[in-house]
């Protein structure tokens, strides 16, 4: 085909396909990282078209801070058992129970920065030496610094002064034994890409997604859904509104957004005039101006 005939979601999507099987070629232990979010679902469909009609030549990892939406929980299970691929789940608890990390407590007390030990025992357990995931440059500032290959030391520690070029569309995948790199595929797209090749491509999606109505608090100006891992007291008035959540993750510290958007058109024409990040629904993020620097210095995704 022609590039005349390639739109920019063609173009995409053969740049992700083309790093996914960078991944494959290069590295002996690759994994892709799966949270049941739209981002690493768009994952799946690119590894499809990428492998298919062979098996994926990597498996699914999925840390489970068991403060997860049940939606997401059950679409992973329902997705799993589509593709019959292998899935390795990773959990949060098992470390809390071991002792190598400490449950937060307080009132915004939550389990999404333990996940990162988590994520790093189940790395050293596989030995996993590349890791795919849904990441964007577009999210947050610390990920649009971020390479497409993006080296991790034997700690699993990012440092961003450490990068290596990318020229051309050339990715260089050699590490030192006990490192590994992690890998965006979809590093250049914007979330109204993701969302447009999802309607084109028909991909479903769990239905959090989708504005519906669900108890909420309003915690820090977000509305939180109201759920047992919530820490919640006399101040927290519960509320039933029609919302959506534009990113999924912990419960404890994803926001919902209020909304009508029922539909996939409708979410479109809601992210085109929104003028504020996805990644604003997440108060994982607003614990300091770098906070998800921090973060993956520290390891995490």
């Amino acid at each position: 085909m022609s590039r005349a005939k390639l739109d920019y979601l063609d173009e995409l999507e053969a740049e992700a396909i083309h790093i996914m099987r960078e991944v494959a070629g290069q590295f002996e232990r690759p994994a892709l990282l799966f949270s049941g979010g739209k981002d690493s679902i768009t994952l799946v469909r690119l590894a499809e078209k990428a492998f298919r009609p062979g098996k994926f030549p990597f498996p699914l990892v999925h840390i489970d801070t068991g403060h997860n939406f049940q939606e997401t929980i059950q679409y992973r299970d329902d997705m799993i058992a589509r593709l019959g691929e292998k899935l390795i789940v990773g959990y949060v608890q098992d470390d809390i129970d071991a002792g190598r990390v400490v449950e937060q407590t307080g009132k915004n007390a939550s389990r999404n920065q333990l996940q990162t030990v988590t994520l790093l025992n189940t790395i050293a357990k596989y030995e996993f030496d590349a890791c795919i995931g849904g990441a964007r440059r577009d999210e947050e500032k610390a990920r649009a610094k971020e390479r497409v290959f993006s080296v991790r030391d034997e700690f699993g520690q990012w440092n961003p002064k450490l990068q290596r070029p990318e020229l051309w569309d050339l990715y260089n995948g050699k590490i030192h034994k006990g490192e590994n790199v992690r890998v965006f595929p979809i590093s250049n797209w914007t979330e109204l890409d993701v969302w447009n090749y999802i309607r084109r491509e028909g991909i479903a999606l769990p239905s959090i997604y989708f504005a519906h109505q669900r108890d909420v608090i309003t915690r820090n100006g977000q509305l939180m859904a109201a759920s047992p891992f919530l820490n919640m007291d006399e101040e927290d008035v519960v509320e039933r509104k029609t919302v959506r959540f534009r990113t999924v993750g912990d419960m404890s510290c994803t926001a919902a957004v209020e909304s009508e958007a029922f539909e996939i058109d409708n979410i479109i024409n809601e992210i085109s005039a929104s003028r504020i990040s996805e990644r604003g629904a997440r108060l994982d993020d607003k614990v300091s101006e770098a906070a998800m620097e921090d973060r993956k210095k520290g390891g995490y995704f």
